[in-house]
């Protein structure tokens, strides 16, 4: 989940060439402070990219992410339509279990090629922090998007039209016609109830587990392995939290990725257009106060111990 495809263990650029940013928060380790005097002034050359169009291994790497998001869409919506069908008392934990273990796996499957983005939250906040290009960004979102197309059509291709129409593919929703004593009625929740919802809980996302795959100090205190579980198992909570916390019939819960949202409102269409623009508007904001957020805060730690 690293940005610019860096280990987890350091500030240390992979074998993907591409030019790395240097992140606005920076975090040299102590031996490094030499190096970071001989450090080049980050230019609008670096940020924007532009080299990395041409950039064999860049194009390779974004093939992981195409891949890892349609496998990312195919078992999310999956899980989704499943846990319902089961019919058990506790769906929410169930799905959003499942949820925690699949990203886990998901990311540490593509983190060695790409950085295990797999979202485009991800990759519009490492922009915004300085870890990766725009030209970077652009090619992985539209990997991650393409992903999504994906794996929505593989998950058509193996649901019965029943299926497909009474769980909409497991897509992202915010409300659903349903019948009514005096006819069909729309259930959901609120537009702007859904937008904070999005914002809040994309943002918890970054605070709370991305951050940790940013900063070069807790990555390599932490781990890789360590930080893929708790990136899982805090989306997988932020699932439990969005689906219970509105009780609320139709709405499918936080989106979490505009990629995952997008393939099946292509697929299916109908109401999943209802209201899309939430689940990529929400993020986006989201993105912009973490990154304001990472600028704020003290490039070295505070300690009280």
């Amino acid at each position: 989940m690293a940005g610019n495809n860096v280990e987890f263990s350091g500030d240390v650029e992979n074998g993907y060439g591409g030019n790395r940013i240097q992140p606005f928060a920076s975090t040299p380790k102590p031996e490094e402070g030499d190096q970071k005097k001989q450090q080049h002034p980050i230019t609008l050359k670096t940020i924007l990219g532009f080299e990395e169009i041409c950039s064999v291994d860049v194009w390779r790497a974004s093939v992981a992410e195409l891949l890892g998001t349609a496998a990312l869409v195919f078992a999310l919506d999956t899980i989704v339509i499943s846990s319902i069908q089961t019919e058990t008392k506790t769906p929410n934990l169930v799905m959003s279990t499942l949820v925690a273990i699949i990203i886990t796996i998901l990311l540490l499957a593509t983190f060695p090629i790409s950085g295990g983005h797999i979202n485009p939250i991800v990759s519009f906040s490492a922009v915004l922090t300085g870890l990766i290009s725009i030209t970077r960004a652009v090619i992985y979102i539209l990997a991650q998007c393409v992903g999504g197309i994906v794996g929505a059509l593989a998950l058509k291709a193996v649901v019965s039209s029943r299926i497909e129409q009474t769980f909409s593919l497991g897509g992202c929703t915010l409300n659903v016609v349903a019948p009514g004593p005096d006819g069909p009625v729309v259930i959901g929740l609120e537009t702007g109830q859904a937008l904070w919802l999005e914002i809040i809980c994309s943002f918890i996302f970054l605070f709370a587990s991305v951050w940790m795959a940013f900063d070069g100090r807790q990555a390599k205190a932490l781990g890789r392995v360590t930080i893929c579980i708790i990136i899982g198992i805090v989306l997988g909570l932020l699932v439990f939290v969005s689906t219970t916390v509105t009780a609320q019939k139709g709405y499918a819960g936080a989106g979490l990725n505009p990629a995952r949202c997008l393939g099946p409102a292509l697929i299916r269409g109908g109401h999943l257009w209802d209201g899309h623009w939430v689940f990529w508007v929400g993020p986006a904001i989201a993105c912009v106060a973490f990154g304001l957020y990472t600028k704020v805060i003290p490039s070295q730690h505070f300690h009280s111990y």
